[in-house]
């Protein structure tokens, strides 16, 4: 997949255009693309970084950074995506001189996006407004229940087999494999701590089963409560997996919460309940 952050980085071709933030790419934001795809024409991803919403002053937490937004169209099949830096700017473009600027110059005949779709300075712009402008636009009614905010709720609540089945695949957590206490280790089971990214959504707290580099992993996202920790980590246990990972990017599946995190009255009934999240582990079903 070709990723462009300028309008004049996308070489001339009849396009069509999937418009949207489509931050966690569910399963509603793969009903805009694939309208985009069966055009036949090149599909090339609009997007833009940051989140709209933060550029306005909102606190808002995303269900994955922008590589693994890439990485997730790439997946499932766009041609091009175009990450126009969303700042005061672009916000300040008429929709007029956003559809003369972008969407023209990048060959747009067809637009393809969330029935509700506003655009350009203060919002005004719709897709009624694209058709007055001569461009094919397809909407794309909202799938029932789905959006971003739903997800973000289910994943505050831990509840990350219903975010599945919204997001059309596990929800993940990511970062960057640092040196933790090594007690892990100590205890018989070692773990892959994450240096999470900045600004986006951690689930709840709690002992996880899920999935990485080919290794079912019993994840913990808590503050080690048994050693009196106030620090949030993601921390994971490999299941049958002896390696290096320090400095490696891990992106954790999680397929379902097992328990709370908790403190015990001793470390052997804090191995032994290790061991009931590893056993479980093995046995869990990846929920969709």
């Amino acid at each position: 997949m070709n990723v462009a952050r300028r309008v004049e980085e996308l070489g001339p071709a009849r396009r069509a255009v999937a418009l949207g933030t489509f931050d966690g790419v569910h399963r509603g934001h793969r009903a805009v693309i694939d309208a985009a795809r069966s055009t036949g024409l090149r599909t090339v991803v609009v997007t833009f970084d940051p989140h709209p919403r933060q550029v306005f002053g909102e606190r808002i937490e995303l269900l994955v950074p922008l590589g693994r937004r890439l990485e997730l169209l790439e997946e499932i099949g766009v041609d091009d995506t175009l990450v126009l830096r969303f700042d005061e700017e672009l916000a300040a473009l008429t929709p007029e001189s956003f559809a003369d600027g972008v969407l023209r110059r990048i060959g747009a005949e067809v637009v393809a996006a969330g029935d509700g779709f506003r655009f350009g300075r203060e919002r005004a712009g719709d897709l009624a407004l694209l058709e007055r402008l001569g461009f094919d636009v397809r909407r794309v009614p909202f799938v029932e229940n789905v959006s971003s905010s739903r997800i973000r709720a289910l994943l505050g609540a831990g509840e990350v087999d219903a975010a599945a089945q919204l997001l059309g695949r596990p929800p993940e957590a990511e970062g960057i494999v640092v040196m933790g206490d090594q007690r892990g280790r100590l205890l018989g089971f070692p773990t892959a701590n994450l240096e999470t990214p900045p600004g986006v959504l951690v689930p709840a707290l709690g002992i996880y089963a899920g999935f990485t580099l080919g290794h079912r992993t019993a994840i913990s996202i808590g503050t080690n409560p048994h050693y009196g920790g106030v620090e949030r980590r993601v921390e994971g246990h490999l299941l049958d997996f002896d390696g290096d990972l320090y400095g490696q990017r891990l992106v954790f599946e999680l397929w379902r919460r097992l328990r709370d995190e908790a403190a015990f009255g001793s470390e052997a009934e804090l191995i032994e309940a290790i061991d009931r999240d590893v056993a479980q582990t093995r046995l869990v079903e990846r929920p969709i």
